[in-house]
């Protein structure tokens, strides 16, 4: 943990004046079931629901009670929101505004990006979903906009530019809301982009602030990137998964991704604030604490992911925490008013570092990083995908558990001939190559994980494809998510035995939700195949599971 004086440009402080009303609905999102209104099921991004209508006894009667087609390929990675009856839906070409209970669609608003712009997008064409604020929905576009619509006709309200496309940058990123400011984070590493967190006015979609992950020279942090060359400047930090938000503490907490590029003998030293988590004043863009979980990183580990906020006790005093499962292969348990390291244990299998050291915070490499350092082919584990991706993982006060998708794989790592830096054009100098699996090896798990000590409460074997879909934990005591296969499946939470399923007719990649109306319990999760790693496995797949996306939502069967 490090606390620094934040470098940012904050062009206006002044946000417009906004509903007291809305804001506390923002607050207490996941306690009133009937909506759904932040990414991650609450601010605290726990991707938990106290509903209990649909439990280990009654989920066998779960049916499907309407399912609406979005007429797209592209593939479907969104988190639906849900307030006053209307579910919002996106993908990476149009927002659809849709009846909760009938299905039946409302309106619908459709994207026109140039048709270059998925050439520089690095890991498939896809938007992870809509924000909702005093009366309006607001999403990213792939050209790297911000847009605003009304929430009741869809009529577009206004449209901010963030970046340029053509330069390498991205939106996917659902914004945030919080104490009235609109956040976003930019895509791009893969590209030499220098990564950027922004403030918006929700009212006029006028630019607040900017905080660049990646220091300039004379900033504090810049000292950990090399002093003969202008590396930070193409040094990547992307921030394309949505912060969690404390309100007490006026606090959110953005994960960074990756610096660039992946070849880091091209980048000595610890590359701040890529890898690492930043908790951050909404207002100003200050950022109060940080830590780095992947000094150097030289994997493509990240640290994107979704920090998850719960209250935990260790021993045995109380503790407002922020937990990642972070693509490294650690857990980590944070103090989140301090940043202060808790805990950090291996959930994987981990031979890059023998462990993380709890005084200084630091892994403790081992020689397979010494040798990708110096250019050796190399296996390590975990591969470039991770422990555990972008794909959610849920927490459940009820159990004190996480529960996550996670992938068990290493790659062999090998560097290839560098080239100079060109604006628009991938910039990773590395190749990833799978290494050879037995017949019937897992490829990933379904695990229930104590946070403070990553032990395994159970684990089921996934042998045939990882699931790139998040969790959903509920006070039923069952857990849903989605193979990529197109079985939605429901578990349950204490033995992870499956309760049943049903086939969605395509990949699941995206985010399942729970919400009530009028007293009757909804799970909603949008089916479609698309993404990186859907192009990864198509030889495998193409003949077994075809794209489209939909949006399915389920109820129980009356008795």
């Amino acid at each position: 943990m490090k606390f620094i004086a934040s470098a940012v440009a904050v062009l206006c402080l002044s946000t417009a004046a906004a509903s007291a009303q809305t804001l506390d609905e923002l607050k207490n999102d996941g306690k009133n079931t009937d909506n759904i209104l932040t990414y991650g099921m609450g601010y605290h991004q726990q991707r938990y629901s106290p509903l209990r209508q649909i439990d280990k006894n009654t989920v066998r009667r779960l049916v499907p009670v309407w399912n609406l087609s979005l007429d797209n390929n592209w593939g479907e990675q969104a988190q639906p929101i849900v307030y006053d009856g209307v579910m919002y839906v996106t993908n990476a070409r149009a927002t659809v505004a849709i009846d909760a209970v009938s299905g039946k669609q409302i309106w619908k608003q459709t994207l026109d990006w140039p048709p270059e712009t998925p050439r520089v997008v690095c890991c498939g064409v896809s938007n992870k979903g809509a924000a909702i604020y005093a009366g309006r929905v607001y999403r990213t576009t792939l050209d790297a906009h911000v847009v605003a619509y009304d929430a009741k006709t869809g009529k577009e309200i206004w449209k901010s530019k963030a970046a340029e496309w053509k330069d390498g940058y991205a939106l996917t990123v659902a914004p945030l809301i919080a104490n009235g400011v609109l956040i976003t984070g930019i895509s791009g590493a893969e590209f030499g982009v220098r990564g950027f967190i922004d403030g918006w006015d929700p009212e006029t979609g006028k630019h607040l602030w900017r905080h660049y992950t990646i220091p300039a020279r004379g900033e504090k942090g810049n000292e950990t990137w090399p002093q003969d060359n202008n590396a930070w400047e193409t040094g990547g930090g992307s921030a394309w998964i949505t912060g969690s938000y404390d309100p007490q503490l006026d606090l959110m907490y953005w994960g960074i991704g990756n610096p660039a590029p992946w070849a880091s003998q091209r980048r000595p030293g610890d590359n701040l604030y890529t890898s690492s988590v930043l908790a951050m004043r909404p207002k100003t863009g200050e950022v109060v604490w940080y830590y780095q979980f992947t000094p150097n990183d030289a994997y493509d580990y990240d640290a994107c992911w979704e920090l998850i906020l719960a209250d935990l006790e260790v021993q045995g005093r109380p503790r407002k925490v922020a937990m990642q499962l972070n693509r490294n292969g650690f857990l980590y348990v944070l103090d989140r008013a301090n940043g202060q390291l808790i805990s950090a244990n291996a959930y994987e299998k981990v031979n890059w570092a023998s462990h993380v050291d709890l005084k200084t915070g630091r892994p403790v490499e081992t020689d397979i990083a010494k040798s990708i350092r110096d250019m050796k082919a190399t296996e390590h584990w975990p591969s470039t995908r991770g422990a555990k991706n972008w794909e959610h993982a849920a927490f459940s006060p009820q159990t004190g558990l996480l529960y996550a998708n996670t992938l068990h794989e290493g790659r062999m790592y090998k560097h290839l001939e560098t080239k100079p830096f060109a604006v628009g054009q991938r910039y990773m100098y590395i190749e990833n190559l799978p290494l050879p699996r037995a017949a019937g090896e897992p490829i990933g798990h379904i695990e229930a994980i104590d946070p403070l000590t990553a032990e395994k409460k159970w684990r089921v074997p996934l042998t045939d494809f990882q699931m790139w879909s998040a969790m959903l934990a509920t006070g039923g005591g069952v857990l849903f998510t989605g193979k990529e296969t197109g079985e939605f499946i429901a578990l349950d939470a204490d033995t992870g035995k499956q309760l049943w399923q049903f086939q969605t007719g395509s990949g699941i990649n995206a985010m399942p939700v729970t919400f009530t109306q009028k007293g009757r319990q909804y799970v909603t999760v949008l089916s479609g195949v698309g993404g990186l790693y859907w192009n990864i496995a198509r030889e495998q797949l193409k003949d077994k599971v075809p794209p489209g996306g939909s949006v399915w939502t389920f109820a129980l069967m009356p008795n």
